[in-house]
């Protein structure tokens, strides 16, 4: 009797622990991604594919770009979860998160985006115009290994390379979902239109970076190897606005964040930055390609010129601040 009740208890425990492992997946492996601009006073929404069951999820760059917050919902379930930046890669615009506290989620599909041809049927799904759902658009391979260049807010500007372009109907919302072959596996990351972030094309196209080299990159960023174009984890904050246009000798400073680390320096509105650590700055994007290399709490030396014509240099604290 004690031999069989072991036998039956131990069958019953076996049977708990494969209930327990074949629990459902948890969504889709497509997630809708939605942002806090802080600095900004404003929001912001995209879309993530999900890489790793444990919450790993591969978006765009220019999605996350400035957040203070980002969350991430599961379509058609109650689940939410706050998330953190592993990484980024500005130049590529691809984005590495990681929804904290996940676990169980179904991952997405890929295939080999090197078979892509022209003329294959594919669907494009994301969170069209920050809707909180998720939509599907179809549509046919219009081109391959495209090129295009988009431009941001900050006046800078980045050439992507070799994307798939569809005429499926990308909507802001969409960038960072996943374009699928008619089998529904994704070949690429839709990279659409968004506000900020912009087209300099006349075609109505969308475009989409090839998955293999998306996850190449996401693969170094889960490593954490980063590089001159890879940033691993927290972002550098010097809290400063540079003024729109600024080019030639120095950056105007437009305005600094109240009690942050410019501020604490004593950098005020109508200075004009020189240099960081010996590097020439003329422009926001000098700014942000220095402040880059470093990790919050490092000190850096910023050299500035008053509204006086005096020069000094002072020795700033970096904060911790949103992914560029």
């Amino acid at each position: 009797m004690f031999v069989a009740a072991g036998f039956v208890a131990a069958a019953i425990v076996a049977g708990v622990a494969l209930a327990r492992t074949s629990a459902p997946k948890i969504g889709t492996g497509v997630v809708v991604i939605n942002t806090a601009l802080g600095f900004q006073q404003a929001s912001a929404a995209g879309t993530g594919m999900v890489l790793t069951s444990s919450g790993e999820i591969l978006t765009n760059n220019h999605v996350i770009r400035g957040a203070t917050t980002v969350r991430i919902v599961i379509p058609g379930t109650s689940h939410k979860y706050t998330a953190k930046v592993v990484g980024y890669d500005v130049a590529d615009d691809v984005a590495v998160l990681k929804a904290v506290g996940a676990s169980n989620l179904k991952t997405v599909s890929t295939a080999a985006s090197a078979a892509v041809r022209l003329g294959n049927r594919v669907t494009a799904v994301g969170n069209a115009n920050g809707g909180g759902r998720l939509i599907s658009a179809r549509g046919t391979v219009t081109g391959i290994n495209k090129s295009i260049v988009v431009s941001d807010d900050s006046g800078g500007s980045e050439s992507l390379t070799g994307l798939i372009e569809t005429n499926a109907n990308l909507q802001p919302g969409d960038s960072g979902g996943p374009l699928l072959n008619s089998s529904g596996k994704v070949i690429g990351m839709d990279t659409a239109a968004a506000s900020g972030f912009v087209f300099r094309s006349s075609a109505s196209d969308g475009y989409a970076i090839r998955i293999g080299k998306a996850l190449s990159i996401a693969k170094q960023i889960v490593a954490g190897h980063s590089s001159a174009r890879v940033h691993i984890g927290a972002t550098a904050f010097l809290g400063v606005q540079i003024q729109s246009g600024t080019s030639g000798s120095g950056a105007v400073v437009a305005g600094v964040v109240s009690g942050g680390p410019a501020a604490a320096a004593g950098i005020s509105a109508g200075d004009v930055i020189v240099s960081i650590d010996g590097n020439p700055i003329n422009s926001s994007r000098d700014v942000a390609a220095v402040v880059l290399t470093k990790k919050p709490g490092a000190t850096v030396a910023v050299t500035i010129a008053d509204q006086f014509g005096g020069q000094q240099t002072v020795n700033v604290t970096l904060g911790s601040g949103p992914p560029q």
